[in-house]
């Protein structure tokens, strides 16, 4: 019985690759497959720095293949490349814009837990609304929260070119780690892993034309957030902090980071400024207050936003429906629009 490529393309995509959900096919690692009598050869490339990830996929591969009818015998090659990393960035290759996409804004914060992600997507939504063309990317490659944040779990797939296709709603293009992972798996990787997945979807992701690429960092000042900056050319940063000092010293380590690497630092979002009351419709300052504001004049950048403490905007979260859209009249709504106009004035220029 002769093998079809069709036969042998659904046995290789029962292969997934260790610690996702995606097979080895859709992924782009499978060059080529030659049946020659009863022997399969398959050839694979592969860009990592864990020797156990060839051994595993070579041992999964051979398993498939020899399920197949009249494959006695299955001959693996796997060409290996080391990942681009931080390290080997650092030596002065130059920022390059993304083909099609005018401007990339990282949102960023010295610490987790200040709200990045939320600020991030209503500050991609709100420019939306304001009639741009606008693409989100979690680059929070361990904590990925922009599926949950726009509901939709769907698996992202690669084209002929094998470039990945990011996911669209409500308007946006969006790229996440969590379009690559099971909701439960957690993305135990490396960092020279991490790395190779964060240029990824930078340069890899068809992102099309777009008038904003809004990219969500982890909180820190690590491997992530130096390979993005010296891997294109950003036309500033926003900064998220919430008002106690402990987060703004973070914010601060954030903001020099960004200096440090010559990229401008559009303004500061405060998060958590203050909580409203529902019943008696009292503001309470429960993380202090004017923290965010002195620090951007102390800065000289534009202080963006104030966003309260409130449930509707966890809840938008957790519906996957940003506030932006859900209560768009609302004052927290409108504070996001607001700053987005500031970021289309400051970055049209």
């Amino acid at each position: 019985m002769t093998l079809t490529s069709e036969q042998i393309r659904q046995a290789l995509q029962t292969v997934k690759y260790p610690g996702f959900t995606r097979d080895i096919v859709s992924f782009g690692l499978v060059k080529r497959a030659d049946m020659e009598e009863d022997t399969l050869t398959v050839h694979l490339q592969l860009t990592t720095a864990d020797p156990k990830i060839p051994e595993t996929l070579r041992q999964q591969i051979s398993e498939a293949a020899l399920r197949l009818p009249g494959v006695a015998s299955v001959h693996v090659e796997i060409e290996v490349t080391a990942p681009v990393t931080a390290a080997t960035q650092a030596g002065g290759l130059p920022q390059e814009p993304i083909p099609g996409v005018q401007r990339i804004i990282a949102v960023g914060s010295g610490k987790g837990g200040v709200g990045k992600s939320t600020v991030a997507a209503n500050l991609a939504q709100s420019l939306q609304l304001e009639g741009q063309r606008v693409g989100l990317c979690d680059c929070d490659i361990y904590g990925p929260s922009i599926a949950l944040m726009f509901a939709t779990h769907q698996s992202v797939y690669a084209n002929q070119e094998n470039r990945l296709i990011p996911l669209e709603q409500y308007g946006l293009k969006l790229m996440s780690m969590g379009f690559l992972m099971a909701d439960d798996s957690p993305a135990i990787l490396r960092g020279p892993m991490v790395t190779r997945y964060t240029q990824q979807f930078l340069r890899n992701v068809e992102w099309g034309t777009l008038d904003y690429l809004i990219l969500d960092l982890p909180p820190g000042t690590g491997d992530i957030q130096l390979t993005i900056v010296q891997t294109v050319a950003l036309a500033g940063a926003v900064v998220v902090t919430t008002p106690q000092e402990v987060a703004l010293i973070d914010a601060r380590k954030a903001v020099a980071m960004f200096h440090k690497v010559n990229v401008k630092v559009l303004g500061i979002v405060e998060n958590m400024s203050y909580f409203l009351c529902p019943n008696d419709g009292n503001r309470y300052n429960i993380f202090g207050s004017g923290g965010g504001r002195s620090e951007a004049k102390r800065l000289d950048v534009p202080l963006l936003a104030e966003i309260p403490l409130e449930s509707e905007i966890r809840a938008s979260g957790d519906s996957g429906k940003p506030i932006t859209l859900s209560q768009p009249d609302s004052p927290t709504a409108q504070a996001f629009r607001k700053a987005a106009r500031h970021l289309i004035e400051v970055t049209s220029r």
